[in-house]
């Protein structure tokens, strides 16, 4: 009997003690405004590094990648063979990257830099048996300080965490510099709003923002992450909001709430709450329950009238009338307006079929905790479910022009 209690209490233990790493994994990036360079070194150690890595060049930001051991490059990629216990691995990432419009997506000044970690880090695949303990360390100028949707060792020194990845990189956006950040314990998550310090942001307005409407998003979106960062900018920062990894950016002169009452920052927080992409006919999938909920909860928490939300379906609903298709490989504009009202109509017939039982709330939530990518057949069979029966708003001639169909 007391073999019995011994041995259950053992596997009780084991339950709640985190696997031993299989090795060491130190990202090291020296950030240069000089150069406008990171200069990262990748550093590993322990008796079960990698055996090989194969580093992804296609974005043609990496330069100067240098190693003791044997490193090959063909084409757009890299292949990094890591020999005995300790390897080391350098290269040069350029910061600055301006879109076609002007805008950057990622910029460093002699003031503050701001990109994405998983660009910082080039995408890896690794040929390993465990798990790698991986964290950030950023060595910057004087005075800089910095920001990341990770918990901090100490200053400038990150834990990363991925549990889906063996070989564990950063993920979503981040801030260097003279920078300046407001944070708040909102419904659970850590939150921090980072921006630059000479520049006029609205840090305090947004964290009000969020503690108004975050807890309602992660009534719908239980698995949202526990560290949010929002990188916010002025000029010459791309006059948008993109998604990240626990993070997001929203350029400083977006309005929380814009004139036609949807929100560029809840429409992002949705897809950091999703975690979703589409494949080449479902990314109005994607945008559509975006923008649905960025009215949706609005109108929840009482920031817009039922009344004011009527008509901001109604004009998204004449301008999805110019989005002859919705199968597409990329949504933006008409065709989001679009997807919106077929969001609304889904909503209305699973809570209907179901008697208010169930709503698009129980389709979102399933997608959330699944992530990865969606598609129309596994997005209409979780309607289906939720609706216990076929609905009528997904099928393809509601998606489609009507003359297309007989192609059908």
């Amino acid at each position: 009997m007391m073999f019995i209690r011994l041995l259950t209490l053992f596997v009780l233990f084991a339950a709640f003690v985190p696997a031993t790493w299989a090795y060491e994994l130190l990202y090291t990036a020296e950030i240069d405004p000089d150069a406008k360079l990171a200069r990262v070194e990748m550093s590993l150690s322990g008796k079960d590094i990698p055996s090989k890595l194969t580093i992804n060049l296609s974005s043609g930001r990496y330069k100067d990648l240098k190693s003791k051991d044997p490193l090959e490059i063909k084409g757009a990629k890299a292949i990094w063979h890591p020999k005995g216990r300790k390897a080391k691995l350098s290269y040069s990432f350029v910061i600055d990257n301006q879109r076609s419009n002007g805008g950057y997506d990622s910029r460093i000044t002699q003031d503050w830099a701001i990109l994405r970690s998983d660009k910082l880090i080039a995408p890896i695949s690794a040929t390993s048996r465990g798990r790698s303990n991986a964290r950030l360390k950023l060595d910057m100028p004087e005075g800089w300080s910095s920001a990341l949707p990770y918990p901090k060792i100490e200053n400038n020194f990150y834990q990363l965490s991925d549990p889906k990845r063996r070989f564990v990189r950063p993920k979503g956006w981040m801030i260097v510099g003279k920078i300046g950040s407001r944070q708040d314990l909102i419904a659970g998550t850590e939150t921090r709003i980072s921006g630059p310090k000479d520049q006029n942001i609205r840090r305090q307005d947004v964290l009000a923002f969020l503690n108004w409407n975050l807890p309602e998003l992660k009534k719908i979106f239980p698995l949202f992450p526990d560290h949010l960062l929002i990188v916010t900018a002025d000029d010459p920062m791309w006059r948008g909001g993109l998604s990240g990894t626990r993070s997001l950016f929203m350029h400083a002169d977006r309005p929380l709430i814009s004139g036609n009452r949807t929100s560029s920052m809840i429409h992002e927080l949705v897809h950091v709450g999703t975690g979703i992409h589409g494949d080449d006919e479902s990314d109005w999938i994607v945008e559509g329950l975006a923008e649905f909920y960025s009215l949706e909860i609005l109108r929840r928490t009482g920031g817009i009238s039922e009344i004011r939300y009527q008509e901001a379906m109604e004009k998204l609903a004449q301008w999805g009338e110019k989005a002859p298709s919705l199968l597409v490989k990329r949504s933006s504009g008409p065709i989001t307006a679009r997807a919106t009202g077929v969001m609304l109509e889904l909503d209305k017939e699973i809570r209907n079929a179901s008697g208010g039982k169930a709503s698009i709330d129980d389709v979102a939530r399933e997608l959330a905790s699944t992530r990865g990518e969606v598609t129309l057949k596994h997005f209409r069979a979780l309607s289906e479910k939720a609706a216990g029966r076929p609905v009528k708003a997904l099928a393809t001639e509601n998606l489609t022009e009507k003359d297309t169909q007989s192609a059908k």
